[in-house]
């Protein structure tokens, strides 16, 4: 019911978030467009305004030259100097005495006597410098004023008007173009937009959809990876994921199998022969001495592989140990008095040689431990009348380790197998010496999480070599 509804919600989702990418990009496009319409009119505007001041106060300048160069300034001189220079192109020219009375003015004869109105003349006449313009009703409006001075004193003022429709409309022509084209190119990446939102959307979709698979235990589950882009190396780190966790869930299942088989083997030893005794009247109390011994041997065998079980629990858990300096030399000699009843058993001789200074930063019982089991499994699948030979060395900044035995062997096909958890080489030999398959295991990582390093390798005339290789100790290092 659940997972019907998801599916009902998916679609949904992927529109809301096509919507929600379409309408971010519509936006950013529609925003850039907008400048790209506003600034270039504005700019070109500008221009045509600093041209219009220039060609307007320069056109000024040279009436206001000429008409400071008559003796009278009157109506009748303004005209002739007006016509003299020839001047075309402006709505109207208009000179006014010093008292604001207008002499002469190209668009109104009528004006002439009667006192200007305009503030471009009032400011000219106190000797400013006006000049001012407008772009609307798709014209440019110019106005410039100057004073009319002679010996310093102000006589009069020039205004002069300008109505450019020309450059308007060519200003008018590439606002209208700029935004058909804009129109067009919004229209094309809206499309665009729109395409690669739903091709980003769905592979989204088809992570989030592998994402849901893995979810629901299919660990197998890879994802198609195309292109070169982010997406695709997601796409890549999400394969990656799934496989280690394809490779992790296969071990889980694994070591619970094997922990199960391991645990289910004594436990129905224990089971069978606790039956048989109870089950039977008349056995005799030599019979009865026998199967409770047995019963003992499988409870040691049940509590040793229990107490490994929980050793490499304890490891992957990262649990923390203080670790402190440990003499290889030292330790590998008490494990050898250890397993020398052991080895009395099966008439295997023992041989050890350290180095002093052999010291490494460790849990005790971790070292005490790579060893033991090294060692142990050399005697456990040793020959009768083998030996087993222990060597502690220092080498540069490391301590080596080296067990060798003059046992059974190890095939190398098998070799590259050996740590992993509840392996066996020979199962039925290994059940009968009381391996669990655990060991190694251990060992391996033990090893490791010293920052160490082992390998095994056939011995020359037959039997194993395990090497181990851990970072030596020289008390510059603060204990953890």
């Amino acid at each position: 019911m659940r997972a019907a509804k998801e599916e009902k919600k998916r679609p949904k989702l992927t529109r809301r978030v096509q919507f929600k990418l379409v309408l971010a990009f519509f936006a950013l496009i529609a925003a850039l467009l907008v400048l790209l319409n506003t600034y270039p009119i504005i700019a070109s505007r500008d221009m045509v305004f600093a041209e219009k001041e220039s060609s307007l106060l320069e056109q000024a300048s040279v009436v206001s030259s000429s008409l400071s160069g008559l003796d009278n300034l009157s109506g009748d001189g303004a005209a002739q100097i007006v016509e003299l220079l020839n001047i075309s192109g402006l709505e109207r020219i208009m000179v006014t005495d010093a008292a604001g009375r207008i002499i002469y003015d190209s668009a109104s004869a009528s004006a002439e006597g009667r006192f200007s109105l305009l503030s471009e003349t009032a400011l000219a006449l106190t000797g400013e410098q006006v000049f001012w313009s407008r772009f609307a009703d798709g014209l440019f409006v110019s106005h410039a004023a100057l004073p009319v001075s002679r010996g310093g004193a102000v006589v009069g003022s020039v205004y002069l008007c300008e109505l450019d429709a020309e450059q308007a409309e060519i200003l008018l022509s590439f606002r209208d173009r700029l935004a058909a084209v804009s129109a067009i190119a919004l229209a094309a990446a809206l499309a665009l937009t729109i395409i690669f939102t739903r091709r980003l959307t769905l592979r989204i979709t088809r992570l989030s959809q592998a994402v849901r698979t893995v979810r629901e235990g299919n660990y197998s589950h890879r994802v198609a990876v195309e292109g070169s882009d982010e997406l695709s190396e997601l796409y890549d780190d999400f394969n990656s994921m799934t496989e280690t966790l394809e490779k992790t869930e296969e071990q889980r299942r694994r070591f619970v199998s094997d922990a199960s088989h391991e645990l289910k083997t004594p436990l129905a030893s224990i089971r069978l022969l606790a039956d048989s005794i109870t089950g039977s009247e008349n056995m005799d109390a030599a019979t009865v001495r026998e199967f409770v011994a047995d019963i003992s041997s499988e409870t040691e065998r049940l509590q040793r592989t229990t107490e490994k079980l929980l050793d490499l629990s304890r490891r992957d858990d990262g649990a923390h140990v203080k670790s402190v300096p440990v003499d290889v030399g030292e330790a590998a000699s008490d494990t050898m008095r250890r397993i020398a009843p052991l080895a009395d058993r099966t008439s295997v001789s023992l041989r050890c040689s350290a180095e002093p200074g052999c010291v490494v930063l460790a849990p005790e019982d971790d070292v005490y431990q790579i060893i033991f089991n090294l060692a142990e499994n050399a005697v456990k699948y040793n020959i009768p009348e083998g030996s087993v030979d222990v060597s502690v060395r220092r080498e540069a900044q490391n301590v080596l380790l080296s067990v060798e035995d003059t046992g059974i062997g190890i095939p190398e096909k098998d070799l590259p197998n050996i740590f992993s958890r509840f392996y066996r080489v020979d199962k039925a030999r290994s059940r009968e010496r009381g391996g669990s398959g655990l060991g190694l295991s251990i060992v391996h990582d033990a090893v490791a999480a010293l920052g160490g390093s082992i390998s095994v390798s056939a011995r020359e005339g037959g039997g194993t070599r395990f090497s181990v290789v851990l970072p030596a100790f020289d008390g510059k290092e603060a204990g953890t």
